[in-house]
């Protein structure tokens, strides 16, 4: 089982980064776009840790830049009917704390959000996990304003036609420019940075 990659970050691209470790193997990972969003400059350093899948067609490694986010995808994998590109649309939907936020409250429109999660999906999600993100949730608790109106406007931006990874980045370089956006004008913003 592979656990962690480390090494040189040769390319990066929504959903795949590819990365040379010091003993010159290459690895290609499929991560989120939340991921995709915080990784270093290609030619950095990088460290994911990682998920390895392995099915009688292909073995596949998804990776995420902390524990928690890896936990996370591991729990929605042992839901049935989520596998790993339905588990990776959710955390390049929702961050981690949101989606174990939406499941713990039973919020599934929420969940809907996610490409390929309808009502029926997203109430048997809801069902399946109830409980088992339980310990992944206590830093999930507490309001979290700025992830959350990140997430109501990055959905309000795929909503319009916009894709995730345009979304994603405009709604992170929306924040930078002043951290305190929250609703419409936070979209707002987003759309300028896009306009440009």
């Amino acid at each position: 089982m592979i656990s962690r990659v480390r090494g040189t970050l040769l390319r990066s691209r929504p959903e795949v980064a590819e990365v040379m470790t010091p003993g010159g193997v290459a690895y290609e990972i499929s991560i989120p776009l939340t991921v995709y969003e915080r990784l270093p400059r290609e030619g950095q350093e990088v460290e994911l840790r990682t998920v390895q899948v392995v099915r009688e067609d292909a073995v596949e490694l998804f990776g995420f830049l902390d524990d928690r986010e890896r936990a996370v995808f591991g729990r929605l994998l042992t839901a049935s009917g989520i596998g790993p590109r339905l588990a990776l649309a959710m955390l390049s939907t929702l961050s981690p704390d949101r989606l174990v936020r939406a499941i713990a409250e039973r919020d599934t429109s929420a969940l809907r959000q996610v490409p390929g999660v309808g009502a029926k999906k997203a109430e048997r999600i809801v069902v399946e996990l109830q409980g088992k993100l339980d310990d992944l949730a206590l830093a999930a608790t507490g309001p979290v304003p700025q992830s959350r109106a990140a997430d109501e406007a990055t959905s309000a931006l795929i909503a319009l036609g916009y894709t995730p990874a345009q979304a994603v980045t405009a709604v992170r370089r929306a924040l930078e420019k002043d951290g305190r956006l929250e609703g419409t004008d936070l979209i707002k913003a987003a759309l300028a940075v896009l306009s440009k």
